[in-house]
């Protein structure tokens, strides 16, 4: 998969230092995946939850941190739309980001 953009993920572990391991892990890990549809993604991350249009939660670190990620699975792209703690996450609408 190509993810946009690994900036942002690097700007957050930069600040959140405990996140940078599990988040370095998750973007080497989806970017060798080969994703077609959820259900493919599902059995990676059997903790992973589908919102609409697309968009589906990571939960790293134990649930401590929240990714939220929009995927073209035909072109095999992952945007990622939001990362934070879990009480950023309870803050935000992550169907609208």
């Amino acid at each position: 998969m190509r993810i946009i953009s690994r900036q942002t993920l690097c700007g957050f572990w930069r600040r959140h230092r405990a996140a940078e391991q599990a988040l370095r892990s998750w973007f080497h890990e989806a970017k060798v995946a080969r994703w077609k549809n959820f259900h493919d993604l599902k059995l990676q991350y059997p903790s992973a939850d589908v919102l609409p249009q697309h968009r589906v939660i990571f939960n790293i670190k134990g649930n401590h941190y929240r990714l939220v990620v929009r995927i073209h699975y035909n072109t095999g792209v992952v945007f990622i739309r939001f990362i934070g703690t879990h009480a950023e996450y309870d803050r935000i609408d992550p169907t609208t980001i």
